[in-house]
């Protein structure tokens, strides 16, 4: 059943969202976070990928909370049309699947994040207002299951890298990144966003910022999700 709710005016800080969710317990819990949470507002809820999308257009969400797992089309394929559609719209998988073949495919189908089902509440609130803020989200057990699937050759993308030598970090750096990017960028990797990348490496925050944007600049890409992913991919890290 459709669920929508009435748009209400809000002031330009609040952050309206679209929950895709078909199961109804997730359903239900995921909605009593963002109406309990200051600054979220829920703009309505699809139980499958076509009303994701018709929904996604008429509302004009600033975020989408997307499943992968949906009926009539997946999440993956819908966050594709969604995109498509040229909807302004940032999207962040909230899902239980972890395999390297569904990250690679949510985010090369255009999702802003990737974040699984059960984080707390703090992270999945950091996570909906990263990728409001076009700063993108990678979970960091994702981050950690992928490079660890690299690193012990299990990657189904192991074949890009075929050529390399011997696999030993950053030796695949063919974008001219200097040491201290490479290690924001494994940071990134890590999941830390940029104020935890500035206390560990004990830097001033804009400097941090500039070296993320001196990374997104080499790196041909518009998100720190996709540099991470990048990375990790190419063995950058």
């Amino acid at each position: 059943m459709l669920n929508t709710e009435t748009i209400r005016e809000t002031s330009e800080s609040t952050i309206k969202i679209l929950l895709v969710e078909d199961h109804i317990m997730a359903r239900m819990g995921t909605t009593m976070f963002i109406k309990s949470t200051e600054g979220f507002e829920l703009l309505g809820q699809a139980e499958d990928g076509v009303q994701a999308i018709d929904l996604a257009l008429r509302l004009k969400p600033d975020v989408i909370l997307m499943d992968i797992g949906l009926p009539k089309i997946d999440g993956i394929e819908a966050t594709r049309k969604i995109k498509g559609s040229g909807l302004d719209a940032s999207i962040l998988m909230l899902t239980s699947r972890e395999s390297e073949e569904d990250v690679y495919a949510a985010l090369s189908a255009g999702a802003d994040g990737y974040i699984m089902k059960g984080s707390n509440l703090e992270t999945l609130t950091s996570a909906i207002k990263s990728v409001n803020a076009k700063a993108g989200w990678l979970d960091p057990m994702i981050a950690r299951i992928v490079l660890g699937n690299i690193q012990n050759g299990q990657n189904f993308c192991a074949q890009n890298n075929a050529g390399s030598s011997n696999g030993t970090k950053g030796e695949n750096n063919v974008y001219g990144l200097t040491r201290k990017e490479l290690e924001v960028l494994s940071l990134i990797s890590d999941g830390l966003s940029n104020k935890e990348i500035s206390k560990k490496l004990v830097v001033s925050i804009s400097t941090t910022k500039a070296h993320v944007h001196n990374i997104l600049q080499k790196l041909y890409l518009e998100d720190r999700t996709k540099a991470a992913i990048k990375a990790l991919k190419e063995g950058l890290i």
